[in-house]
C-alpha cells in the first residue's frame, strides 16, 4: 500500500513540476531546444518512475526501523542546514562540513569522513569554478 501512495505522490509531483516547466517563459534569443526541455524531461522521467512503483508495488515492502528513520532524518535536517549556510559560510566550507557529516554517517571513520569532506568540497570547487568558471558561493574567506 505504501508504495502505491508513494507512486501516486510522484506522479502528483511530476505532474506539478511539468505544470512549473511549462510557466517558464522563453527569451526571444533562446536556443532551438528552448529552456523548458530539461524540466519536461525530468517530470516525464519522474513520471513515468513512479507510475511504475504505483502499478507494480512491492507486495509487503520493509521500513527500516526507528533508528535509521532517525539517521535519515537526520541527514535531511543536515541538507537543510547546509542549503541555509551555502549564502553565510561559502561552498568550501559549507560542503565540506556537509560531505563529512554525511560521510561519517555512510560509515567512514571521523578522520577520513573530514578528509572526504574536504576533498569533496576541494573538488567541487576546482572543477565547476576554476575549470568551467561557475560561480559558486562566497564565503567570508572570499572563495
Amino acid at each position: 500500500m505504501s508504495d502505491r501512495i508513494f507512486g501516486v505522490f510522484g506522479m502528483l509531483l511530476a505532474i506539478g513540476y511539468a505544470l512549473a516547466a511549462f510557466a517558464i517563459e522563453e527569451s526571444f534569443l533562446s536556443d532551438a531546444v528552448g529552456p523548458k526541455a530539461f524540466p519536461l524531461i525530468i517530470a516525464a522521467i519522474l513520471g513515468l518512475s513512479s507510475a511504475a512503483i504505483a502499478l507494480r508495488p512491492e507486495a509487503e515492502p520493509e521500513w527500516p526501523a526507528l533508528g535509521r528513520l532517525a539517521e535519515i532524518a537526520a541527514a535531511v535536517v543536515v541538507m537543510i542546514i547546509y542549503a541555509e549556510m551555502l549564502p553565510v559560510a561559502g561552498f568550501v566550507i559549507a560542503t565540506a562540513f556537509a560531505a563529512a557529516y554525511l560521510a561519517w554517517r555512510l560509515g567512514s571513520k571521523p578522520l577520513e569522513a573530514v578528509a572526504t569532506g574536504i576533498g569533496t568540497s576541494v573538488g567541487i570547487y576546482v572543477i565547476f569554478h576554476l575549470v568551467l568558471g561557475l560561480s559558486l558561493a562566497r564565503g567570508p574567506l572570499g572563495f
